[in-house]
């Protein structure tokens, strides 16, 4: 079985979200076999930033729903979404 990249896109509710509290937060409520490689933060509008996650976990059903459902439920995010995945 292979490993799945993910590329994800968060969105916080608003410019006063602090993403380095968010990131902290994705490294807790991703789940055991999903391994965060990195972090980045992207401007978007207004002062409004996204955080950008790359992680990479087992090519099996349901793993990467779970990882978005996990984070879509830490305080302060508005909305998670798949930029991209990819077979590695």
């Amino acid at each position: 079985m292979g490993k799945v990249y993910m590329k994800l896109r968060v969105m916080p509710s608003d410019v006063e979200v602090d993403l380095e509290k968010v990131k902290e937060e994705v490294k807790k409520v991703a789940p055991e076999n999903v391994e965060i490689k990195d972090f980045a933060i992207q401007p978007i509008a207004f002062g409004l930033k996204a955080l950008l996650v790359l992680a990479v976990m087992p090519d099996e059903e349901g793993i990467g729903d779970k990882l978005v459902e996990n984070i879509k439920s830490i305080e302060g995010v508005e909305s998670v979404e798949i930029e991209s995945q990819e077979l590695i």
